[in-house]
């Protein structure tokens, strides 16, 4: 009896560590193949999150502009804190002239649509507002519309929280964007999920979109930010937000339905 229960025991442990083994190995392919992904949305919670799901148009068109070259950025650091991020880290010198020239491209867009107006939505992170109000001189020189004459800032725009990465390297960026190819809805080290932030800009589009028509809605965010608003877009899963075309700093990217 004792042997038959010591041969019983070898085994339950053979397999959990099986299991283990198993589970380790998917966790390790799917962040190192996030393709293999089903690329529409493929859990109930991504669905949750995007409130785009199920609307196949909007009232106006909408396009993303992430902020210029920041203080931060030549640090090499993360900074998502809001009561450092909206008094720090604003534009250096590069990020400035790089806001310049997104308004150039800015202005040509809007000159090549029959557009009522235009509206410019920033977060309220200096780096963001900073690009957002040199953009809005652009609008201005150019006499376009601009909604209230001036920028609107949007917490809903903010920067990704980064938890416990934050004021740290900005290597630590790659650690979560693995965890996100896993699991769009994990806080590892404290971090903002990905489904958080597409519930928050997806709500935010849809909150704007209903007090105007054919206007152009600018959203002068961040990396992460617009990353997952792109993939929210596209009706894609949140694990999938690394795969859409990186967006630079200070580039202009219409937004589209598929």
């Amino acid at each position: 009896m004792q042997r038959r229960m010591i041969i019983r025991f070898m085994l339950s442990l053979c397999f959990a560590r099986r299991c283990s083994a198993f589970a380790h190995h998917h966790r390790l392919a799917a962040r190192l193949y996030p393709f293999t992904t089903k690329i529409r949305l493929n859990s109930s919670s991504s669905s949750n999150s995007n409130h785009l799901v199920g609307i196949s148009s909007l009232q106006n068109d909408f396009c993303l502009l992430r902020h210029g070259q920041s203080l931060a950025n030549v640090a090499g650091i993360i900074s998502s804190h809001p009561h450092v991020a909206t008094v720090q880290h604003g534009l250096s010198d590069a990020g400035i002239q790089q806001a310049k020239r997104a308004g150039e491209h800015l202005v040509q867009y809007y000159q090549k649509h029959d557009y009522n107006g235009i509206m410019i939505l920033a977060s309220d992170y200096k780096r963001a507002k900073e690009t957002a109000e040199i953009v809005a001189e652009s609008c201005v020189t150019a006499n376009l519309p601009l909604y209230q004459h001036e920028i609107i800032l949007e917490t809903r725009l903010r920067e990704r929280w980064f938890g416990d990465w934050d004021g740290g390297s900005d290597e630590h960026y790659e650690n979560v964007w693995k965890d996100d190819a896993v699991d769009p809805s994990h806080t590892v080290s404290n971090v903002e999920s990905v489904n958080d932030v597409m519930k928050r800009t997806t709500t935010c589009i849809l909150n704007w979109d209903k007090t105007l028509d054919n206007n152009l809605i600018l959203l002068v965010a961040h990396g992460d930010v617009l990353q997952i608003t792109q993939t929210a877009f596209l009706k894609m899963d949140g694990s999938l937000h690394r795969t859409c075309e990186h967006l630079e700093t200070a580039t202009l990217r219409p937004l589209m339905f598929t």
